[in-house]
Formats: structure tokens, C-alpha cells, sequence
């Protein structure tokens, strides 16, 4: 079994990251402007900072078309990269942009948040033609996420990671979809939560998926290429390509092929 378990992991070992950080927060000895630097900005450096600070002070909350054209332009300056025709809406939450590369003709709608932040991870990479829907999250914890080209995301979904996301090419996520990919560990009862070991497994979802609104993806669960998974279904295990899955949890009821 475990055995079995270990050949599910899309990376390494579980992560601390996520407490390492909200230590470092309620640690008095802890600059504010590092923490600041670390938990938002993603690079060290005067410089870094201060245009973070300027670009997204200016034109985070731009209004309207021009508001868009402000960003197309001047975001490029924070980014690891931003493609060709992408746009980013209004009140978007940016950390650690430095490690977010963004396609061609992307879009992230108003109020959606990208979060690069980790110490050794790469980030988030977005491809060509994709669609991040309204009040969206999209969030590493140490991890990383891909969205590879085409992926279309509803509004109010979160895609977190400790380790690796990959969602495939062509993929449609219905609205409140939620994927996560790492887990917390229980077992101890003189810790505390947040303090015991994390499970950093990850997930891959094939190519053109179809994920119905309201799902839940659970961390070393892979979706094969080509599925649908039902409405408000729980993913648990893995899902064979070609399949409909619903449930919870989620079984597979019937073969596309």
C-alpha cells in the first residue's frame, strides 16, 4: 500500500511552509518590511520593492478599459513574463509576481488572486488563451501550478498547491470548484494542527476535463485526459481517462469510450 501511494506523488516529501510563515509573522523579531517583501513581493531588493509598490498602488484598481490598457502595459515590469494580448481585470491580488508567468491572450477577471509564494518552488504558469473567472484564487503554498493553454476557469474556484498542480490543455471548470493539492496530517493530538506534518502529494488532471460545478479534487488524485466529473462530486482516488464520475465519493458510472 504504501508502495502504492508513493508512485501517486507528482513531487517530493510534505512541506512546512505555510506555518513557517504565520510564525514568522507573530514573531515579534521579524522585520515587518521582510516579512512584507517575502509574503508579497517574491524578490529581494529595493528595487523590487518599490515597483511593486508603484505599479500596483497605481493601476491595481484602475477602472474600466483603460484600467486594462494601464495594466497590459506596465505589469509586464513585475511579472517573470506577460504575453502577448493578456489582460488582467480590476482588484486582482498579486503576490510574488516575479515567479508568475502569464501566455498570450490570457485573461484574469476582477478580484481573482495569484499567488506565487515559496522559497524554492516555480511559481505559476499560465498559459496561452487561458480564462481565470471572477473572484477566482489560484495559490501556491511551496508548490507550483500550471495551467496549460486554453484551461477556462469559473468564477469562485480555488486551485491551491503544496507541491504540483497540472491542469491539462482545454479543461472546463465550472464555477466553486475547488482543487487542492496537499492535505494535513492528524495523527498527533499534543500538536497542534498547523504544526503537524503535511501530505504535499499533487494532482494532475488530463487534458479537456470538464470538472461540474462545485467539485472537489483531493490532493494524489489524478483525472485522466478526456473525463467529465459531476456536479458537487469528491474526488478521492484516481479517475481512468474517458470516464463520468460523480458521487461522493466520486465512482465512475459510465465509460465515454
Amino acid at each position: 500500500m504504501a508502495e502504492e501511494r508513493e508512485n501517486k506523488v507528482l513531487g517530493g516529501p510534505p512541506d512546512d511552509y505555510e506555518p513557517m510563515i504565520q510564525k514568522k509573522l507573530e514573531n515579534a523579531k521579524q522585520s515587518k518590511v521582510k516579512s512584507y517583501v517575502e509574503l508579497f513581493v517574491g524578490r529581494k531588493g529595493f528595487w523590487a520593492l518599490l515597483k511593486y509598490e508603484i505599479i500596483i498602488g497605481l493601476f491595481s484598481d484602475f477602472p474600466g478599459a483603460l484600467g486594462i490598457f494601464f495594466r497590459s502595459i506596465f505589469y509586464r515590469f513585475i511579472f517573470k513574463r506577460f504575453g502577448k494580448g493578456a489582460m488582467i481585470g480590476r482588484s486582482v491580488t498579486l503576490r510574488c509576481p516575479y515567479k508568475i508567468s502569464i501566455g498570450d491572450n490570457v485573461i484574469i477577471d476582477d478580484n481573482c488572486s495569484l499567488d506565487a509564494k515559496g522559497r524554492d518552488n516555480e511559481g505559476i504558469i499560465i498559459d496561452d488563451g487561458v480564462y481565470v473567472g471572477r473572484n477566482s484564487i489560484v495559490s501556491c503554498k511551496n508548490g507550483m501550478i500550471h495551467l496549460e493553454k486554453n484551461v477556462n476557469i469559473g468564477f469562485n474556484c480555488e486551485v491551491y498547491s503544496l507541491n504540483k498542480v497540472v491542469i491539462g490543455a482545454n479543461t472546463l471548470i465550472a464555477a466553486y470548484c475547488y482543487i487542492v493539492g496537499g492535505g494535513h496530517t492528524a495523527d498527533r493530538t499534543d500538536l497542534d494542527f498547523r504544526d503537524q506534518e503535511k501530505h504535499a502529494y499533487g494532482i494532475e488532471i488530463g487534458k479537456n476535463t470538464w470538472l461540474g460545478a462545485k467539485s472537489i479534487i483531493l490532493y494524489n488524485c489524478n483525472i485522466g485526459q478526456g473525463s467529465i466529473i459531476g456536479a458537487a462530486a469528491v474526488v478521492n482516488k484516481n479517475i481512468p481517462e474517458f470516464s463520468i464520475a460523480a458521487g461522493i465519493p466520486a465512482r465512475v458510472i459510465k465509460k465515454r469510450k
